[in-house]
């Protein structure tokens, strides 16, 4: 799993008025909730230092430096600006070790379709799941094997195998991929 270090500076004050005065300066101002509750550190950032995070497919985990302390976060909210689409602001939540957070990682699809081989369309319907984690199982993509899918064949979110520590929350009867059989094969309808 992939690691962005970013440096933080500790705003002193809060409010639209502080907000203002450092995106003026050309920082982002942020904020890092806890998971499992406790209080919200805010800080500001260069824009630079989280681009590799933000403006990616890949699910990234956070470590953010802030007066000497570094914690393992990842990205919770982001605000774009409605016109430029500059990051406005952006919310971390911080990993406690032990402690559940729930994260959106990528779902990729795994091995040959017997269906695509004779001639189906393999059709993604979904891209990305919703998952419940602790720090120490915390994945950074879901796999879905389709080896085993003929014609005309769905599989759905329950049938994905997932690593030890991981649950799904999306409702597992939603499809994630269909083999459409093509007209040709149809029989002339």
């Amino acid at each position: 799993m992939e690691i962005i270090a970013i440096q933080g500076h500790r705003k002193e004050d809060s409010g639209k008025q502080e907000a203002k005065k450092i995106r003026r300066t050309g920082l982002v101002p942020a904020v890092m909730y806890k998971s499992g509750g406790g209080d919200a550190v805010q800080f500001s950032i260069d824009p630079k230092s989280f681009r590799h995070l933000v403006y990616t497919s890949q699910f990234k985990l956070a470590e953010i430096e802030v007066n000497g302390n570094k914690r393992r976060c990842i990205v919770k909210a982001i605000q774009f600006h409605p016109v430029t689409d500059e990051v406005v602001h952006i919310d971390f939540l911080e990993l406690v070790p032990g402690t559940e957070f729930k994260a959106t990682v990528p779902l990729r699809f795994e091995g040959q379709a017997p269906g695509v081989k004779a001639g189906g369309k393999f059709i993604p319907k979904l891209r990305r799941v919703d998952i419940l984690t602790t720090p120490e199982h915390v994945v950074d993509e879901v796999v879905a094997d389709i080896s085993g899918m003929e014609l005309d064949d769905t599989i759905r979110v329950r049938d994905i195998r997932l690593p030890q520590g991981v649950q799904i929350t999306n409702n597992g009867a939603i499809p994630i991929a269909t083999i459409e059989v093509p007209r040709a094969l149809r029989g002339g309808k």
